[in-house]
């Protein structure tokens, strides 16, 4: 590639110590593996992703602490703070559950703050109509409040629906990445499995609701099967990913090359 020829002058952004940079990603404080697609997975992206781990937030306290998840905001926001610094030019949460934080970190920092998928769900109610609903596939059911949504701006209401794709164990393939007492040393899963599961938990949910007209992938480990998913639902879908392609190009936005 040739250097772009209207970069002249390189200046400075005051307090930040990096150039060129791209998304930062909050990365939850877990060890486990992700196939290219899933958020931890720089390799799948087209752009620079630069990671900031929040220390000692992990899965299990981001999701299952009830009200102990507040102990999470502090050192997210650190994180975040950290991620600014560096010079990414929006920021990222790994886990939908993050959405709980999105305000006061959008408050906290001077650059763009995308912090869940959920974001996308008040969009594609926008977007399919009053008279369809939208299918919200989230991990598992449980630790999912009003709050979360809230926090996001989705107006809760019978046009959004939410399930669980490890609910009743219909995603085993998932608890051996995400359940810490179900991961194995070192963790491990087999596409195929993962994927055969999860096409089948989003199937048979697009089935079960007629009127729906889109559906938002809530975690970060469901892009890579994504587009599998589209082809057996034949609807619009909304994944992390699709998050990060609109957030990357609000913040950097694309040049033209073409014709008259």
């Amino acid at each position: 590639m040739q250097r772009d020829r209207d970069l002249k002058i390189a200046t400075g952004r005051r307090g930040q110590l990096c150039s060129g940079m791209g998304l930062g990603v909050l990365l939850v404080d877990d060890e486990y593996p992700g196939f290219p697609g899933d958020v931890r997975n720089p390799s799948g992206f087209p752009y620079p992703v630069q990671y900031e781990v929040v220390d000692g937030v992990d899965i299990k306290l981001l999701n299952y602490s009830g009200n102990d998840r507040e102990q999470a905001f502090e050192p997210t926001l650190r994180a975040a703070q950290r991620l600014q610094r560096l010079g990414v030019r929006a920021i990222i949460g790994e886990c939908g559950h993050f959405s709980l934080f999105q305000k006061r970190l959008a408050d906290a920092v001077q650059i763009p703050v995308f912090i869940s998928s959920l974001l996308q769900v008040s969009w594609a109610k926008q977007v399919v109509g009053e008279d369809r609903m939208v299918g919200v596939v989230v991990s598992h059911t449980e630790p999912v409040t009003g709050a979360h949504l809230d926090a996001v701006g989705v107006v809760q209401d019978d046009r959004v629906v939410i399930r669980g794709a490890r609910n009743e164990g219909k995603c085993p393939a998932f608890d051996t990445l995400w359940h810490a007492d179900k991961r194995a040393d070192p963790p491990r899963v087999v596409y195929v499995d993962a994927e055969a599961q999860f096409v089948k938990v989003c199937t048979d949910f697009a089935d079960e609701h007629r009127n729906m007209g889109a559906m938002v992938l809530e975690c970060t480990g469901f892009p890579p099967f994504a587009r599998t998913v589209q082809r057996a639902i034949d609807m619009p879908v909304y994944s992390y990913t699709t998050l990060m392609d609109f957030a990357y190009s609000v913040a950097v936005h694309r040049d033209f090359y073409g014709h008259i």
